[in-house]
């Protein structure tokens, strides 16, 4: 079954590097992220859980935690971290679930159903293993992202993709393209331009349907 948008994800248990979590429990009341990968000790993965343990910080402003897949056991996932801190200068300190078994990735639908790991297998057996889901308090889908093998993952735009989620969800607007925090809001059709104005201020109306306006500080 596909996971779609405002779902809720499945509340499987997970085991990981770190020990045993159940997902929605350990998502408790903060957002998550979970980027998954289909093979450890591989060059693009490597930069990539480099990146994000280098934004450690960031994800802490936001109130966020992060998790690994990846389709190999717990002792390679705590062998890897040690190239990952070689490569992204910062330790690694979110779990990587270990889905050797890939309950998970097809939980998430990112495999099918009849998937299974060969002998002798190569991260090509498990390429579509390659999602960012980013997932709100209420254990819902909020947005997915499915990258290739041979592309990195962008995890400045993870990050701002978070902030408009967050910004969208916590102050009942949308975000025009290219959104950063700081920038314009999109004011909702379904608000009056009286209610709009006496919220924010002013309006800038671009067109009947598209209206604009700063946040309150």
């Amino acid at each position: 079954m596909a996971l779609r948008i405002n779902d809720e994800i499945p509340n499987l248990t997970v085991e990981t590097d770190l020990g045993t979590y159940k997902l929605h429990d350990w998502i408790g009341d903060s957002w998550a992220i979970l980027f998954s990968h289909p093979k450890d000790f591989t060059p693009v993965c490597t930069t990539e859980f480099g990146a994000v343990a280098q934004l450690s910080d960031e994800w802490d402003k936001r109130g966020t935690k992060v998790m690994g897949i990846s389709v190999d056991g717990v002792e390679d996932h705590k062998k890897w971290k040690s190239d990952i801190e070689k490569v992204g200068g910062t330790a690694p300190k979110f779990p990587i679930v270990a889905d050797d078994g890939l309950e998970l990735s097809k939980a998430l639908d990112m495999l099918p159903a009849e998937a299974y790991l060969p002998d002798g297998r190569t991260p090509a057996d498990s390429a579509t293993v390659r999602v960012v889901f980013i997932i709100g308090p209420d254990k819902k889908l909020k947005l997915s992202m499915t990258y290739p093998m041979t592309v990195g993952r962008n995890f400045a735009e993870v990050l701002r993709a978070l902030d408009a989620l967050q910004t969208s969800t916590n102050e009942g607007v949308a975000t025009p393209a290219n959104w950063a925090v700081g920038q314009d809001v999109i004011v909702p059709t379904s608000v009056s331009d009286e209610d709009a104005i006496a919220k924010y201020g002013k309006i800038d109306t671009v067109l009947p349907y598209l209206r604009k306006a700063k946040l309150p500080s």
